[in-house]
């Protein structure tokens, strides 16, 4: 029992106010829920209903949206448009990126300011790269030039050494004089030869800038072999398929769907759903409880451990042991067009990020000279930088097989052209 002091002191509103920012942040759970006991989602809500409670000057955000469901991305939206105090986002969602007032981009260059939201940013971006490419025209120009005045001085010169050899030979000019001649032209072909090095060096730093400045601001572009896949053929069948991992309480039950040639479907649902066990289920890492699931050609899936390579070697031996028909530059040139050039194939699977890791197990399935006819995602994008998610984007836009994506980021479904969305309610 507290003293009189102790009750007088007493936030008699807190339990109000918790309530209210839990609800505001969407998190339904009771307040004495123990952290450890909410899945991923709930947990970011928790966090943020942490970071508001005391109505701070300044929020600090940290990829807010990262596990969460349509509707918990939502929320983090609804928050910061209401937000009436600062923030500060570190975030590669471009859907919450268009909520922005401002952006502030960081690269090998520096960090750079751009007003507005992610629209703006990219409209910015686009002005950027023409002028970049301009700038690297007239480099590539001004050292061409500088290159062809140099050669034309080496060949003056030449022709000068064969008329003074031709006059020393002939004996008709006073040997002070030659000299006089000789050292002077000396002097004066080390100077020109000088700023002519000179000139040729600020060039070639000028071009590796430019060049540096457009291969940032400039997409990839890329090409995947074909899989083959016919328009008519059914790739996937699942019949009346009930599954989880307790018998008694199935995620998923009385369950069909079908894919039919390179068609791209989206699994969407709540967190807990069982989209995920769904993926499982038809690659045969889960056992139907009844039911049947039927997949007719070859297939891959890149869950977000990306289990498919081996961490204790490189990229690039990741590549030759799953495409070992593959030769050496096709496998250099894949990795490169998923943003793994030279040294970088080199890395070890082990040290890689996640944004990394994705990218090298997309590379290595999609790039050989047999890709599989059906790939299947699991939150592809997933804490991925936006240079990752766009390549990966490029990459399935290349990909003529058959996709089954689970993803919360509308504009990653949109710009990899899923056709239909199949939705889960959970016991569907």
């Amino acid at each position: 029992m507290g003293t009189a002091e102790e009750l007088s002191q007493a936030d008699w509103t807190l339990e109000e106010r918790m309530a209210s920012i839990l609800g505001r942040v969407g998190l339904q759970a009771a307040p004495s829920a123990r952290l450890c006991t909410l899945s991923g989602g709930q947990r970011t809500r928790a966090y943020l209903a942490a970071a508001i409670f005391a109505s701070p000057d300044f929020l600090v955000l940290d990829e807010p949206t990262n596990n969460l469901d349509r509707r918990g991305r939502d929320d983090v939206m609804r928050l910061l448009t209401t937000w009436r105090a600062g923030a500060i986002v570190a975030s590669h969602d471009r859907e919450l990126l268009a909520q922005m007032d401002a952006i502030v981009e960081l690269t090998s260059l520096g960090a750079t300011r751009y007003g507005g939201n992610w629209t703006q940013y990219r409209q910015r971006k686009e002005v950027e790269l023409e002028a970049a490419q301009h700038d690297l025209a007239h480099a590539e120009k001004q050292l061409a030039e500088i290159n062809r005045k140099t050669q034309l001085t080496a060949e003056r010169k030449q022709r000068r050494d064969a008329a003074g050899v031709k006059q020393r030979s002939r004996g008709d000019m006073p040997r002070v004089l030659l000299g006089m001649r000789k050292n002077r032209a000396e002097g004066s072909q080390g100077e020109n030869a000088r700023l002519a090095e000179r000139q040729k060096s600020e060039a070639s730093e000028s071009l590796a800038s430019a060049r540096s400045r457009v291969e940032i601001l400039q997409d990839l572009s890329m090409s995947l072999p074909s899989t083959g896949l016919a328009n008519g053929r059914v790739v996937l069948a699942l019949e009346g398929v009930a599954a989880g991992y307790e018998p008694a309480r199935p995620l998923i039950r009385d369950f069909s769907l079908s894919l039919s040639g390179p068609e791209r479907v989206s699994l969407a649902g709540p967190n807990g759903a069982g989209k995920t066990s769904l993926i499982r289920l038809i690659s045969g890492e889960l056992t139907p409880f009844c039911g049947t699931v039927k997949v007719s050609v070859e297939f891959a899936m890149l869950d977000q451990r990306v289990s498919c390579l081996d961490p204790e070697t490189s990229i690039l031996d990741n590549f030759k042991r799953l495409n070992p028909s593959s030769s050496e530059n096709a496998c250099r040139s894949t990795l490169a067009s998923f943003l793994f050039q030279s040294e970088a194939a080199l890395q070890r699977v082990g040290t890689l990020s996640g944004g990394q890791l994705l990218r090298a197990g997309l590379a290595c399935i999609l790039g050989g000279s047999e890709p599989p006819a059906l790939l299947m995602l699991d939150e592809p994008t997933n804490h991925l930088d936006i240079a990752s998610i766009e390549a990966i984007e490029r990459g399935l836009s290349a990909y003529d097989g058959a996709l089954l994506v689970i993803s919360h980021d509308e504009t990653f479904t949109k710009n990899v052209g899923i056709h239909r969305t199949v939705e889960l309610t959970g016991n569907t």
